[in-house]
């Protein structure tokens, strides 16, 4: 029997209600009918995050994997299309793949070796960069989320949402990321983004010094997936220089990268308010920084 984190429970009771309450349920059983198909061993104490279940294993040949058993929604189904595309250049590799479930089985990588401990940021948000300009140097194959889609969707729940910002100056700089937006909304761009690339889903492997995992993909402007860099190890007098080294390795249109960026910070905030919660102080400051000439 597979225990299964609390963390991961009460995520999945927040974010997903009654949805996350069944997925939960049908986990052990779940795991088990795929360790047994996939003739899997466990090989260690499961892992989480939000949203998934991982459980390293080895297969009928003794061979390190990972088992993902995640609660498929619109996010999670493109991931093994990303992952196939890919085929483990520059990300991590998709083993096999059960589409009514979304459970993967993945090739293992090492977890105790994340982008987010190496000390030196500036070299993590370049490390970030490399494997972006990679990633996101081809259109995307069919059947993804698009760009263009989300951004108007954001642009449509705008006004109510900025009617729910009492502070004048937070409402004008959201009301600017939606102006950004609506000036490239119109050419959304076709590449493979990743759209969640930040430092701890950046892990080691012995075939490759860095690749990525758990992409939530979309077909779109790799400006989009500039953010969660710029995030990471928040440090505000350090927005511009993250911007300018990501625009420059991605070779990237600055003003169209930074109208997709400040659409991330848009996107956060609908986000925050629908689920009650204020604007985002931090983030507002990404926001005046990066809208600094």
């Amino acid at each position: 029997m597979i225990e299964i984190p609390r963390e991961l429970a009460a995520a999945q009771e927040k974010y997903n209600g009654e949805a996350g309450r069944a997925f939960i349920a049908a986990l052990p059983d779940q795991a088990a009918r795929f360790l047994d198909h996939w003739a899997l061993t466990p090989d260690g104490p499961p892992m989480h995050g939000v949203s998934a279940l991982v459980l390293p294993v080895r297969d009928r040949d003794g061979t390190p994997a990972v088992l993902k058993l995640q609660i498929l929604d619109e996010e999670s189904a493109g991931e093994p299309v990303a992952l196939r595309f890919w085929d483990g250049d520059g990300a991590v590799r998709l083993l096999d793949h059960d589409e009514p479930t979304g459970t993967m089985l993945l090739e293992r990588l090492d977890e105790t070796r994340m982008l987010s401990h190496v000390p030196d940021a500036h070299r993590a948000v370049t490390t970030i960069a490399e494997l972006l300009a990679h990633l996101t140097s081809s259109p995307a194959p069919p059947g993804l989320r698009r760009l263009g889609d989300i951004a108007r969707d954001m642009l449509d729940q705008t006004p109510r949402a900025l009617a729910r910002i009492p502070d004048p100056e937070a409402r004008g700089l959201i009301a600017d990321c939606a102006a950004a937006v609506r000036e490239v909304v119109d050419e959304p761009g076709d590449r493979l983004l990743h759209w969640d690339l930040h430092d701890e889903n950046v892990l080691a492997s012995d075939r490759a010094p860095w690749l990525a995992i758990d992409p939530k993909p979309l077909a779109g402007d790799p400006g989009f997936d500039l953010w969660p860099a710029l995030a990471n190890r928040y440090d505000a007098d350090d927005i511009r220089w993250r911007f300018d080294a990501m625009t420059d390795i991605l070779a990237l249109d600055r003003p169209r990268a930074r109208a997709w960026t400040l659409g991330r910070l848009l996107q956060n905030t609908l986000w925050d308010l629908e689920d009650g919660n204020p604007v985002d102080e931090q983030q507002l400051e990404m926001a005046r920084r990066l809208k600094k000439p």
